[in-house]
């Protein structure tokens, strides 16, 4: 071979393997650049909508200082731990009444006219037992002191009148024991007695205080289910208001709840305070009704503060004419679940309205869903409101002061009312229309989530505040879309991946108040 030769051979050579080696550089910098592309997956991913897919987080309610009311109507005496009942008379219905009253001749006379018992009282410290079952008959009680009286599986019906007439002021300590099943039901009228008050199935003019592990089911053809002249309390136990002719549980001076459970079915009112007012600390509650469903008021001295206060519990009411809890003066709610159904205002309040905490949710078919017609404070909870379309409101208080320093609060309707700006220390936006079942989202300009909502009904107004807006950051606002994985409350997504759907809007939140759309109430 030439030398000319040999040297075209080996540069051949040299350009081959150089072309080797770059295809190999270039696969490895395509791998580089491939894997580098895959570790930017776990940033928001742009969608075609020009959105990102965004991590629902939760709502993370925040809290500032409580205002309002804190009473939980304590009251030492309520305790049947701490009195004493030393004797005990028994009455036994059947095919006759069968008594046992070692106090007779004692202070404790008790009388039988046609299955109908009345017991005259003037001892202390005396445990009446009620058990069996009769088909015509009654109990009455007049005593001078307080005592106890124990359902224990008794079933009375009176034709003419209530099945427990408590004839005295006095407190009555209502025991259902542990797997007793109770059962009272009235007449469809009532025969009168000089002047006495008759109001309901179990009527008392004194207090009521209710306790044990039984049940105790009431049906009211006459008037109200439960009566006191003076004030009921619930600490334990199960009641069921089957029917009611008027009110499922009416009061004059209170209702306090401390635990148990209540279903109430009501012509009227579910529970009602006529003079007064209503705390309820604990207890499950289900109420349909057809006006109210939880109220506290006055008819007659407006010198009485019917205030109403929710410390805890969970509320499901169903009104279909009026209001879900209304108080005719101060109404403040410290926790609780709490669902409202109703033709008129979900939650009202005639003097000011304070919501501190718990989960709520106020759906109205023909009004205002929270109404205050004084103020109206936020300072925490988590509260969806749904009023109905113009003029009603989600969140109103006519043009008095809305303060709003923590939670979070979602209100659509035709309109709302406008936060107070200079007394709140959390931001709110007023956007405007929504469509019923379909998501709306709202996402900082780098894809951080601040609400992902599933909308109940069409609306024209929505007001949000959220401790998610920030000052000075920009918000965009998707409705459609998806969410996958998702945990939602009352239509409020707390968890989930959403994927946007088409853009409404973008706005900057610049002040503790911003506008974007929407309208803000009349009055």
């Amino acid at each position: 071979m030439s030398i000319v030769n040999h040297l075209k051979n080996t540069r051949q050579s040299l350009l081959t393997e150089i072309q080797k080696r770059f295809s190999i550089y270039s696969v490895a910098v395509l791998l580089m650049f491939s894997i580098l592309s895959c570790s930017k997956d776990a940033d928001p991913t742009t969608t075609s909508s020009g959105g990102t897919v965004t991590t629902i987080t939760d709502t993370t309610t925040s809290t500032a200082t409580p205002e309002g009311n804190t009473d939980t109507a304590a009251n030492e005496d309520d305790l049947i731990a701490n009195s004493t009942f030393s004797s005990v008379v028994t009455i036994s219905f059947g095919t006759t009444v069968e008594i046992t009253n070692p106090l007779s001749g004692s202070g404790v006379e008790v009388s039988v006219s046609n299955g109908d018992v009345v017991v005259n009282s003037t001892a202390e410290e005396v445990e009446y037992v009620l058990t069996g079952t009769t088909t015509n008959g009654s109990v009455k009680f007049y005593s001078e002191a307080k005592f106890k009286l124990t359902l224990n599986s008794v079933s009375i019906t009176n034709s003419d009148g209530p099945a427990i007439n408590i004839q005295s002021t006095k407190r009555v300590f209502v025991v259902l024991p542990d797997n007793s099943a109770n059962t009272l039901t009235d007449g469809t009228t009532y025969t009168a007695y000089l002047e006495e008050d008759m109001k309901g199935t179990f009527f008392s003019e004194g207090q009521l205080i209710v306790s044990g592990g039984g049940s105790l089911s009431v049906k009211s053809k006459f008037k109200h289910g439960i009566c006191s002249d003076e004030y009921f309390r619930m600490i334990s136990g199960t009641i069921t208001v089957t029917g009611a002719a008027s009110d499922g549980i009416h009061t004059n001076e209170a209702f306090i709840a401390d635990g148990g459970t209540i279903n109430i079915t009501a012509s009227g009112d579910g529970i009602q305070c006529e003079q007064g007012y209503i705390v309820i600390n604990d207890g499950a509650f289900t109420i349909n009704s057809v006006d109210k469903g939880i109220s506290a008021a006055y008819d007659l001295d407006n010198t009485i503060d019917p205030y109403l206060t929710i410390n805890g519990g969970t509320i499901n009411v169903t009104s279909t004419a009026g209001e879900g809890i209304e108080s005719k003066s101060t109404l403040t709610i410290n926790n609780g679940t709490i669902t409202t159904k109703t033709s008129d205002d979900g939650i009202n309040a005639s003097d000011a309205m304070y919501i501190n905490g718990g989960v709520i949710y106020a759906y109205s078919s023909s009004n205002d869903a929270i109404d205050s017609n004084g103020t109206l404070t936020v300072t925490g909870g988590t509260v969806v409101a749904a009023g109905t379309s113009a003029p009603e409101e989600g969140f109103d208080c006519d043009h008095n002061t809305f303060k709003i320093t923590g939670g979070t609060l979602i209100g659509i309707a035709g309109a709302s009312s406008a936060p107070t700006a200079s007394v709140c220390k959390q931001p709110s936006v007023l956007l405007g229309s929504g469509s019923a079942n379909k998501l709306i989202n709202i996402q900082s300009s780098d894809g951080v989530e601040a609400l992902t909502f599933l909308i109940p009904r069409s609306y024209s107004t929505m007001l949000f505040s959220s401790s998610k807006l920030k000052s000075g950051t920009t918000y965009t606002v998707y409705t459609g879309g998806s969410v996958t994985g998702g945990t939602v409350v009352n239509g409020l997504y707390t968890a989930g991946e959403y994927t946007p759907g088409t853009k409404s809007t973008s706005f900057t939140v610049s002040s503790m108040f911003t506008k974007v759309g929407g309208s803000i109430g009349p009055g």
